[in-house]
């Protein structure tokens, strides 16, 4: 199972930890009398995960840092993959949260003070969100013994984000950046949809804004990559609806469609058809850094022309987080 959500994971971790499309969805679900308090131009991510491992194929989280009133304070973000509630999320987000107080601690040996943690869960599903947000909620105790013990009894409620109860209105007028919310709409619609063609082309709009923010091929190859991976609309749907934002749009669609039908084709194959094959990966290669970053240095095609099956494969793997040519291409 755990190949699940990695779709999910990738499409989040590239859009969401990108800190301005982060800020636009934590304005848009916390308390605006919290959000009146952080500074959310100084939000900053910070690497790691604090997930277990055998829910990794479930459960996506980023942490950020803001100040809260000038004080430091971390803000954590979990997505739930899984296609039903988590009755025990409130204990898992609660255990991720003691885990960011220890690695602070270790960081801040001689500090005596731990910094507010926020924690937010997005969940997406097409059945609403019925499990606990109150760790309180999960203890076994009858209601007259927990008003007496009530005083001792931990206390801790997430804030969520429950995408299967957001209807496309109330997505469209929420504050966020482009990326965020086809995000967050990909999340919620695109998963087995025989009709995301359909549906898309009502977000018209939000996709070609994509592509015309600075640097937004990035963001705009990871949806792209999400819905051929998750979505089951037919291949020509898809490519009319990109076509009709434009020859850079339908560009994109092209290759990463064609990229992704390489991938899945490569297995089974006879051995003879190999040099096919790695010539095939180092065209859509091509195309990929040609798309993002412009005309490609002679040297960088002699690399790509001259690698072998394996260093293609990892290249283009690199594509979609790569900020310069270098990032992608040993030379």
């Amino acid at each position: 199972m755990s190949g699940q959500s990695g779709p999910h994971d990738a499409v989040f971790r590239r859009v969401l930890g990108e800190p301005s499309n982060a800020a636009s969805q934590l304005r848009a679900v916390l308390p605006p009398a919290l959000v009146s308090r952080l500074d959310m131009q100084r939000l900053t991510r910070i690497s790691g995960s604090f997930v277990d491992a055998e829910l990794r194929w479930r459960h996506s989280d980023l942490l950020f840092t803001a100040p809260l009133d000038g004080r430091d304070a971390f803000l954590y973000v979990l997505v739930e993959h899984q296609s039903g509630t988590d009755p025990l999320m409130p204990f898992r987000m609660l255990r991720y949260m003691v885990r960011i107080w220890e690695r602070y601690l270790t960081e801040h040996p001689d500090t005596t003070r731990l910094p507010v943690v926020i924690p937010l869960v997005v969940h997406h599903n097409r059945r609403p969100w019925t499990g606990p947000t109150d760790v309180a909620d999960l203890l076994d105790l009858d209601p007259d013994a927990t008003a007496i013990a009530d005083e001792y009894l931990p206390r801790f409620r997430f804030i969520l984000d429950d995408l299967a109860v957001v209807d496309e209105a109330a997505l469209r007028s929420r504050p966020l950046t482009p990326p965020a919310r086809v995000t967050l709409l990909l999340l919620k619609i695109a998963a087995g949809n025989a009709h995301l063609a359909d549906d898309l082309r009502r977000w018209a709009g939000d996709l070609r804004a994509i592509l015309d923010r600075t640097d937004g091929i990035d963001d705009f190859l990871a949806l792209l990559t999400y819905i051929e991976t998750v979505g089951e609309a037919p291949a020509e749907e898809l490519h009319e609806v990109f076509a009709q934002l434009g020859p850079d749009a339908e560009e994109a669609y092209v290759t990463t469609a064609d990229m992704l039908r390489a991938e899945g084709r490569t297995e089974g194959r006879t051995e003879g058809r190999a040099e096919g094959r790695a010539e095939g990966r180092a065209e859509t290669l091509v195309q990929l850094l040609t798309l993002k970053f412009g005309p490609l240095p002679t040297d960088v095609l002699d690399a790509i022309r001259t690698a072998s099956a394996d260093q293609l494969h990892t290249w283009t793997a690199r594509v979609l987080t790569a900020t310069t040519i270098n990032d992608v291409v040993d030379r």
